[in-house]
């Protein structure tokens, strides 16, 4: 891991955890040339889905922003072990693709993402700022509140 990135994670009380392993048939990311591509990552915590249910029934919205940022920091873990500990080979996350359970009239997924979207930039800074969807969906694996994948350029 890059000594910047590791000094900026240190600096906001970020440990990276294990990346987890798959919980169906699928890996957890793909490289294709410069491209890393990961898959789906839950807001775990300590090995659970740390937030569950849906934004605008039992989930208000700073509780959906956490979910995100759990969800950020295991697709930076999941990089973490797809670089081999490397995190400096990350050029820019170029797209994050949000997903939140959400009850029919709850309109918010954009602040939701947010969690995750300020956290990668925060850690990556210019880098971390990247494009993205936030979509309302109507139930999501484990009954997890939100799910976020990534696409990443790197070195």
């Amino acid at each position: 891991m890059s000594d910047a990135i590791h000094s900026r994670l240190k600096e906001l009380g970020i440990t990276l955890p294990a990346a987890a392993a798959p919980a169906a048939n699928y890996v957890p990311y793909v490289i294709s040339g410069n491209m890393l591509y990961l898959s789906g990552q839950l807001p775990i915590e300590d090995g659970k889905v740390a937030v569950t249910g849906h934004l605008g029934r039992n989930v208000d919205v700073p509780g959906g922003q956490r979910a995100a940022e759990l969800c950020a920091i295991n697709i930076l873990a999941q990089a973490n072990a797809a670089l081999g500990g490397d995190l400096s080979r990350i050029r820019r996350v170029v797209k994050l693709n949000g997903f939140v359970a959400s009850a029919p009239e709850f309109v918010e997924q954009h602040l939701v993402i947010n969690g995750a979207s300020n956290l990668i930039a925060n850690v990556l800074g210019e880098a971390g700022k990247h494009a993205r969807a936030a979509v309302g969906m109507a139930c999501l694996p484990l009954n997890a509140a939100v799910e976020i994948d990534a696409v990443i350029e790197i070195a």
